[in-house]
C-alpha cells in the first residue's frame, strides 16, 4: 500500500518518531488495510479513506477486541488510524470528520515505579560485584549510574557513541523522537564512566559504541536488563526493580528533595509537562509537606 508506506516515511523522517512507534503504526495499519479490503470488498484506495464511516472502524476495533487485544492496545490502534487520517489531511487534502471524533476506550495512567533510595544506593554498591571480569562490572555500573545518576532511558545509555568526551559537565545526547538534550553528570556519574573507559579492552572513537558487549559488539539492552535482574534477585527487589525503574527513580528522588518540576522535565527530555507531572503522584506526601511549609497558611 503505497500510502501507507508514505505515511510511514513521513513519521520517520519529519515527524522523527521512535522506531518502535513506527513498527508498531505500520504493524497496525496493514492490520486495518486488510480488514478494509475484506470489509468492502475492494481493495481500499485513497477515495474510500474519504468517504469512510465511524462505524467501519468500530468494526475493525470490535474484531480486534474478539483477537484478545486489550483496552490499551486498541487505543493504540485508534491512534494509528487517526494519525494516518491526520497526514492524509495535511499530505492530500482528504479530511474526514468522522474519523477524526472517533475516541477509544479510556486507559488508566499507570503511576511510574521507581526504586526507594536505600533501593537505588544499594544496586548501584552491588552491580559492580556481580561479574567476574572487571571490565564488564565497571561498564554495568557506568551504565546504571547513566540512568540513575542523569536519568537516561537504556536506549539512550546504550546508544552513545564512543568518542563522547564525559570530562565535560554535561552530556548532549539525542533522545526520543529525535530531541537533543542536554544533561548534566554528577562527580560520580563521571566517575563511573571514567573507570568503565580505562578498563574497557576494546577501541573506543568515532563509529563505535560507548558500551560493548563481551564480544567487541554493541552492548544490547537485553544483557543489561539481564544483569538488573540477576542484581535484584540478589538483593531482593521487587521485578518492577528494571533499568527503566532506575529513570524513574532519578526523578522522583529529585521532586522528592525539591527539584522544580519543570526542570526535571528538561532533564528527562519530555516534550509535555504533563508527562513529567506524573511523578508528582508519586511523591503526595512530599507534596503535601512542601504545601504544608510554603503556604502562608501552612504553619
Amino acid at each position: 500500500m503505497a500510502l501507507l508506506e508514505a505515511f510511514l516515511t513521513y513519521i520517520s523522517r519529519e515527524r522523527r518518531l521512535a522506531t518502535n512507534t513506527i513498527a508498531a503504526y505500520g504493524a497496525d495499519l496493514r492490520e486495518f488495510h486488510v480488514f478494509l479490503g475484506l470489509h468492502l470488498g475492494i481493495e481500499p484506495r485513497m477515495s474510500h479513506f474519504a468517504v469512510l464511516q465511524a462505524r467501519d472502524v468500530r468494526a475493525f476495533l470490535a474484531q480486534r477486541r474478539r483477537d484478545g487485544l486489550t483496552d490499551a492496545s486498541v487505543a493504540r490502534l485508534l491512534s494509528a488510524i487517526k494519525s494516518f487520517y491526520r497526514w492524509l489531511d495535511h499530505a492530500h487534502g482528504v479530511e474526514n470528520p468522522d474519523i477524526a471524533f472517533l475516541t477509544g476506550p479510556s486507559r488508566p495512567r499507570r503511576l511510574p515505579r521507581p526504586v526507594s533510595e536505600q533501593a537505588a544506593a544499594d544496586m548501584m554498591a552491588r552491580v559492580g560485584t556481580l561479574q567476574d571480569d572487571p571490565w564488564i562490572a565497571a561498564r554495568d555500573l557506568a551504565a546504571l549510574s547513566l540512568m540513575y545518576g542523569a536519568g537516561l532511558r537504556i536506549s539512550e545509555a546504550l546508544s552513545l557513541s564512543g568518542d563522547i568526551d564525559p570530562a565535560p559537565p554535561v552530556l548532549r545526547l539525542m533522545g526520543k523522537g529525535g530531541k537533543i538534550r542536554q544533561v548534566p553528570l554528577l562527580p560520580v556519574v563521571r566517575q563511573a564512566m571514567d573507570d568503565y573507559a580505562a578498563q574497557c579492552p576494546f577501541r573506543m572513537g568515532l563509529g563505535t559504541p560507548y558500551f560493548f558487549g563481551a564480544r567487541g559488539k554493541v552492548l544490547q539492552p537485553a544483557v543489561l536488563r539481564k544483569q538488573v535482574q540477576v542484581l535484584r534477585n540478589s538483593l531482593g527487589l521487587p521485578e518492577t526493580a528494571t533499568p527503566h525503574a532506575l529513570r524513574h527513580s532519578f526523578a522522583t528522588h529529585l521532586l522528592a528533595h525539591g527539584a522544580d518540576l519543570r526542570a526535571i522535565q528538561t532533564l528527562l527530555g519530555h516534550a509535555s509537562l504533563s508527562t513529567t507531572q506524573i511523578y508528582t503522584a508519586v511523591e503526595p506526601a512530599h507534596l503535601r509537606q512542601v504545601h504544608s511549609r510554603a503556604h502562608p497558611r501552612g504553619g
